[in-house]
């Protein structure tokens, strides 16, 4: 069982408007995690996807959902992220890594880019499709 999680960007849409996509060992973890946390980063690039009309104008999915904690981005989260390898760009992807890193959460992801980082150091929580934990 994981204490606390941070969720990425995906995985909390996913939860809200297609949880079917999730695996069982996704929803495993969101369910059985004393604290699922959800930072404003992810919220932002839900708001730059949806005015790209990458994803649908839903005003709900700009609000931290239900079981949720709000995890804010503080000084020592920006202080963390000049830490976090160049592995690559994603300026989304390399705040959730350095908040995950700096509060000591596990990160809950499929983003392979962002798996790349359990070698370098950070917590990352990925499940195959069988449901099995990484």
């Amino acid at each position: 069982m994981i204490a606390a999680i941070l969720v990425d960007t995906h995985l909390v849409l996913w939860a809200r408007i297609a949880p079917d996509r999730l695996t069982t060992g996704e929803r495993r973890a969101l369910d059985d995690a004393r604290s699922c946390y959800i930072s404003p980063v992810s919220l932002w690039e839900i708001a730059v996807l949806t005015a790209l009309d990458r994803i649908a104008r839903e005003e709900r999915l700009l609000a931290v959902p239900d079981g949720f904690d709000l995890l804010p981005v503080l000084p020592d989260h920006c202080k963390a992220l000049v830490a976090v390898p160049r592995r690559h760009r994603d300026p989304f992807d390399r705040m959730l890594i350095a908040q995950a890193r700096a509060e000591h959460l596990a990160l809950l992801t499929r983003d392979r880019a962002i798996i790349a980082y359990g070698a370098a150091g950070t917590d990352v929580v990925s499940f195959d499709d069988c449901g099995s934990g990484r």
